[in-house]
């Protein structure tokens, strides 16, 4: 009689199981919907209340607050989730259950209040928790009795990944972005659901495969390398009990409280004026900073206390692996900046308008990187269905839809970004002194006095002694007009030097949200008098998907690297990540040196840093999860994962915090200086930790 893995081994797609497929389209909606959501949030959160598309205008500082706490927490609902999938609910369940929740998450922060924000984050944060550590243990399962195919099982999975993360961030960026905030949360909680549909319908495909866990459980235990023999007899010896004593359980209990306590604190004092810690507040010292201080220092002393109680062999690689997981911490400081302080840079300080023939270069540029890939996925969609429609029929009606809408989509935002064309507006504008702070008038370069233009807009009331001038600005629409139309403009971002068309809905929603807010609404009367060229305006989320099209342009030729007779050691690649990375920021900061106010930097160096970030991430990213089974005792894997995810959620955490600085710091020194922080860090550490290669080597004890 068959098993379940070899029934599910006879329907073959590319050399592998159906099952792998769905298990890929089901990782790629849920991709798709979380960074499709990641890359609006800040830049939702931060865009002025009034104007073209208007956001919640919070600061830099507070949004990233927020945004890092969300980002710290799904590293940690993963433990709880995983645990909750093994003991009880199975992993197909948990899957379901998981993308139920974030699916209702995505719909409630769509309605853009305060509350469904905040609950729709928290949906998204518990759902994440059962979904992300499912979907790998599905395919381990899968892959029991076939051990050489997992890892081509897993290259096809993390292509879905890759896959997701494109066309969420594009798709969703681009709706939020052009028509509204609205729209691209709605669009990511959509293909979340349709998602979730499509695997639940693949149920019968997998038989019992994921399905609830039985009394008895086959463990699979980790795999060392090949040792010397002296130190795998020592390594044996550790086989002897090393319970959690009552105060280790004690010390993780106080630490995990004061953690979550500090995640949640740090959005609401800001936010809210709320501070759970005030009390330990040492002069400017805030007492949150102090109580997570203390934590590490417990959670260090409980670390380090079951570290002792092991033999030398398995107490040096323990070391190891922390030492690893501390400069985890700088890399992800790093590299998250690309959901907060990248995309307000890519928003306020890069030109991202083209015109005449390189407008034409990208339109087709971004027609390959776009349609190439859906008629790859679409193809492998084609194969998935003859091979498996009358075993799961609803399965694979759900992802045509899913694509004809991905499909029509794509077809739209193509046909809007090849038919937007420019036009020169006037408008009046009231000319004032810009004045410095001492209360003199700047001049620029040549030595001419520098003026500030504000535009007259229908709420702003008349003065003689205002100064009126025409000013003629720029605005790009997919729309016909012609010279000496009158319409109305209000400005696209928050420093209002871009402008954008109001049309009958959007000028009655301005309006409304004037009145809203008495403040003035921001509608300035304009005419047309001149139509330009072809122009199209990249949207801030295009450049995110950078780091998506990068991996799988990368991703094999670093795959070979690591199997050759070149591989570098551990510390060498966490050196070359961290550097790689480093070097990145660099070309930020040169890019941003000198930069005056109003004048914006080319996209090159921003493409050029997505680069280079990209190239760090599969420099260190092999080192991560894969030491945790070669370096650890099965006795402490679990402390040492999650102790591995608190090391991301802290550089998660990090990366929002002190990205919520970009303002503050630019005001105070330059948008140059707030890069170099993110060269000089990363470049440091990977220095040191390359230093600390031969004392890594010989704390590993031959493990590679």
């Amino acid at each position: 009689m068959n098993t379940d893995i070899e029934n599910l081994f006879k329907d073959k797609v590319l050399g592998h199981p159906a099952g792998l497929f769905v298990l890929f389209f089901t990782e790629m909606w849920e991709r798709f919907s979380f960074y499709g959501m990641r890359v609006l949030l800040v830049n939702f959160l931060t865009m002025a209340a009034i104007g073209y598309n208007p956001g919640w205008e919070w600061s830099v500082e507070n949004a990233g607050a927020l945004f890092g706490t969300y980002a710290m927490l799904l590293y940690i609902t993963p433990i709880i989730g995983g645990w909750l999938a093994d003991k009880y609910t199975g992993y197909r369940a948990a899957v379901i259950i998981g993308s139920l929740i974030m699916t209702a998450g995505h719909a409630s922060m769509a309605l853009e209040t305060e509350f469904s924000l905040y609950f729709g984050l928290f949906l998204l944060v518990v759902g994440t928790g059962f979904f992300k550590p499912t979907m790998t243990s599905i395919i381990s399962d899968m892959y029991k009795k076939n051990p050489e195919k997992k890892d081509g099982a897993y290259t096809i999975y993390y292509m879905g990944v890759n896959a997701g993360a494109f066309f969420g961030m594009m798709l969703c960026g681009y709706l939020a972005e052009k028509v509204g905030w609205a729209y691209g949360f709605g669009l990511a909680g959509i293909f979340m659901l349709l998602g979730t549909v499509q695997f639940w319908l693949a149920g019968p495909l997998f038989g019992k495969i994921g399905a609830k866990p039985s009394e008895q459980h086959e463990v699979e235990l980790p795999q060392n390398i090949n040792e010397e023999s002296v130190e795998v007899t020592e390594e044996a010896q550790e086989e002897r009990p090393n319970p959690f004593t009552t105060l280790d359980k004690v010390l993780i209990v106080i630490s995990s409280i004061i953690g979550l306590g500090y995640a949640i604190n740090d959005p609401m004092s800001k936010i809210a004026g709320v501070d759970m810690f005030a009390f330990l507040q040492v002069g400017d010292f805030e007492g949150q900073y102090t109580a997570v201080l203390f934590a590490l220092a417990l959670f260090l002393v409980l670390v380090i206390g079951r570290i002792m109680r092991y033999t030398r062999v398995v107490r040096d690689r323990m070391i190891a692996f922390i030492i690893f997981a501390f400069f985890t911490v700088f890399f992800w400081m790093s590299f998250e900046q690309g959901a907060s302080s990248l995309v307000i840079f890519a928003r306020d300080n890069v030109d991202r308008m083209l015109s005449g023939s390189a407008a034409t270069i990208f339109n087709i540029v971004n027609t390959l990187l776009t349609v190439i890939p859906l008629i790859i996925i679409s193809y492998v969609l084609f194969i998935l269905w003859k091979k498996t429609f009358k075993k799961i029929p609803g399965s694979n009606i759900v992802l045509v839809v899913c694509f004809l809408l991905m499909w029509g989509i794509v077809g739209w935002m193509l046909n809007r970004d090849y038919n937007t064309v420019a036009y020169d507006v006037e408008y009046a504008a009231i000319e004032k002194p810009d004045l410095d702070e001492n209360g003199k008038q700047k001049v620029d370069e040549e030595g001419k006095m520098k003026f500030i233009y504000i535009p007259v807009s229908e709420n702003t009331k008349s003065d003689p002694n205002h100064k009126v001038v025409t000013r003629t600005t720029k605005i790009a629409e997919p729309l016909t007009f012609t010279i000496g139309d009158k319409l109305n403009i209000t400005p696209k971002n928050n420093d209002g030097s871009e402008f954008g068309f109001l049309d009958d809905v959007r000028l009655e929603m301005t309006k409304q949200k004037g009145v809203e807010l008495n403040r003035d609404n921001g509608v300035v009367a304009a005419t047309i008098t001149k139509v330009r060229d072809k122009e199209v305006e990249i949207t801030v989320s295009w450049f995110s998907i950078l780091n998506s099209f990068f991996i799988i342009v990368f991703a094999s030729f670093f795959s070979k690297w690591w199997e050759s007779k070149y591989n570098p050691s551990a510390a060498t690649k966490y050196a070359l990540g961290l550097c790689t990375m480093g070097l990145g920021f660099g070309l930020l900061a040169f890019g941003a040196f000198g930069l005056v106010e109003g004048v914006k930097v080319s996209m090159v160096w921003l493409i050029l840093a997505y680069l280079f970030h990209t190239l760090g991430e599969l420099c260190l990213s092999p080192v991560g999860l894969s030491y945790v089974s070669k370096l650890v005792p099965g006795r402490m894997i679990a402390l040492m994962f999650g102790m591995w995810y608190l090391a991301i959620a802290i550089g998660n955490k990090l990366a929002a915090v002190v990205g919520g600085q970009i303002e503050n710091i630019t005001k105070e020194y330059s948008l140059s200086t707030f890069f170099l922080i993110f060269t000089i860090v990363p470049v440091i550490a990977g220095l040191i930790i390359f230093v600390l290669n031969p004392v890594l080597k010989k704390l590993m004890h031959g493990v590679r």
